[in-house]
């Protein structure tokens, strides 16, 4: 019932950018969390970034990798179930499959649950 779609990715020279954007839709009654991941080939997958909102508790709230930090920059609109990941001075070592996640509520057929959800994956190459 939910699926997470990811766009934005590509090849691109050092010291470019990018911007990856994901955008959930389904049997969603609200989004937690949204965060990116990547996987880079013999690596496990890492977290990239994250971002939650509207906890009473916790507030707003955003996190990095120490390696992204200062170039990379996660963003999310609400209103349209969709998070951002802006991606600025592109290094060799970021080249990696990067993944969309999000931890959803759904209520299908009387059901609730919270569980966490994968999009399908877009490569992000960066080459001279």
């Amino acid at each position: 019932q939910v699926q997470l779609v990811e766009s934005g990715g590509g090849l691109v020279q050092p010291g470019g950018s990018l911007r990856l954007s994901c955008a959930a839709s389904g049997s969603i009654f609200s989004i937690n969390g949204m965060g990116w991941y990547r996987q880079a080939p013999g690596k496990q997958r890492e977290l990239v970034a994250a971002i939650t909102s509207g906890g009473i508790t916790s507030g707003g709230s955003t996190n990095y990798a120490d390696s992204v930090k200062g170039r990379f920059t996660i963003s999310r609109d609400n209103a349209k179930n969709t998070v951002y990941l802006q991606m600025n001075s592109l290094k060799p070592e970021d080249t990696a499959v990067y993944y969309c996640n999000a931890d959803i509520v759904t209520r299908n057929r009387g059901t609730i649950g919270l569980m966490g959800y994968w999009g399908q994956g877009t490569q992000v190459t960066v080459s001279s």
